[in-house]
């Protein structure tokens, strides 16, 4: 129960990755807060944790929206205590060619994956940086370091978001708040499972352990960073593919 205590937010925890992410942080002793822009999604994954006899809540959290931050942020101080963890995991796709894709959807794609991991990480670091504690994962993507035919948006907003992650952990390193981040590779959620099969087989052959990854591989790596095993790892992106980025 290394994490009893500590209090955790999980941006996106409705469903796929950030539910896994919840749950693990849960079981070693975490008070989870599942903050989600759908509710009941966000409702049902502390429920879940709940029910498995660990401490979670629920909570309106749309990343795009500074106010809306900025009162879940306050809202969480006010009823626990501020922040110790944060996992900037919500995120979208909205796949098309470069050439073709129009401006909406590189706007959206941006404003939730990028900003939405700068609004949160803005909060979470003032809270932080008082308290002179404190960790934060943003969840990247291997697309952000290799990219990706037809994802220039979604590839772009998590190469950002690696940038983004360098520049906290130098800023907030003096306060003892260490800043990472995780690249999964493809991992078998509800986003992949949509796929043809014909497509995941081809990426599975590119994958040296010949498997598409699990939630359960990312949920392991966000508990080791902001894990007291941790502590000297600041900056770092760790890249969980299976071996398919070397």
């Amino acid at each position: 129960m290394e994490l009893k205590g500590k209090i955790a937010l999980v941006t996106g925890g409705g469903q796929g990755i950030g539910q896994v992410i919840g749950n693990h942080l849960a079981k070693i002793g975490a008070h989870v807060v599942f903050g989600d822009i759908n509710l009941k999604n966000a409702e049902k994954s502390a429920e879940d944790v709940s029910a498995s006899g660990g401490k979670a809540s629920a909570i309106l959290l749309n990343v795009t929206d500074p106010e809306n931050v900025k009162v879940a942020f306050d809202s969480i101080k006010s009823e626990f205590k501020p922040l110790d963890i944060l996992i900037n995991n919500a995120g979208i796709t909205k796949d098309g060619l470069f050439v073709r894709m129009k401006e909406n959807d590189w706007d959206s794609v941006l404003a939730v994956n990028l900003k939405g991991s700068f609004l949160c990480g803005q909060q979470a670091a003032k809270h932080m940086m008082k308290q002179r504690q404190g960790a934060i994962v943003n969840i990247a993507s291997i697309v952000g370091i290799m990219g990706n035919a037809g994802q220039a948006n979604y590839s772009a907003s998590k190469s950002g978001l690696i940038g983004l992650t360098k520049t906290m952990a130098r800023e907030l390193a003096p306060r003892n708040v260490t800043v990472n981040a995780i690249a999964p590779g493809f991992i078998d959620t509800e986003m992949t499972r949509v796929l043809d099969e014909k497509i995941k087989d081809k990426l599975v052959e590119q994958i040296p352990l010949s498997r598409l990854g699990l939630p359960e591989d990312i949920a392991h790596s966000v508990v080791f960073l902001v894990s007291s095993r941790s502590s000297y790892i600041t900056g770092q992106v760790l890249n969980v593919n299976g071996g398919m980025l070397m």
